[in-house]
């Protein structure tokens, strides 16, 4: 049986590996704070699976089980500059490329018929 969509079995390498450290991150957060996967699960309203997934950086785990561990943990506000286009470079960079070099002048509808 194959798997419907590739990205959660074989994800490419950077991605696996940033899911792996943010599954780490979480499980260090929440033991700082002494909480057991059962206190994680039940605080976010979720099964103590999904909480052990994430923290093992599972692809398949849906992004709400990851924010919901860092709200749980109060690290929510650190997902606020994810893809913000201020930081976006590459991004801002295209944009300039593509404005307009002139203006064009507004045409307006005559009411002529």
């Amino acid at each position: 049986m194959t798997a419907r969509n590739k990205l959660l079995t074989a994800p490419p390498y950077p991605v696996e590996q940033t899911l792996k450290r943010l599954g780490a991150n979480l499980r260090t957060a929440r033991l700082r704070r002494n909480l057991t996967i059962a206190d994680m699960a039940e605080k976010i309203g979720t099964g103590e699976r999904a909480v052990a997934d994430a923290e093992r950086g599972k692809p398949s785990t849906g992004i709400a089980v990851y924010a919901a561990m860092l709200w749980a943990l109060d690290l929510l506000h650190q997902v606020a500059d994810v893809a913000a286009p201020e930081r976006d470079e590459e991004g801002q960079t295209l944009a300039l490329t593509r404005e307009r070099g002139r203006a064009r002048p507004k045409t307006e509808l005559s009411n002529d018929f």
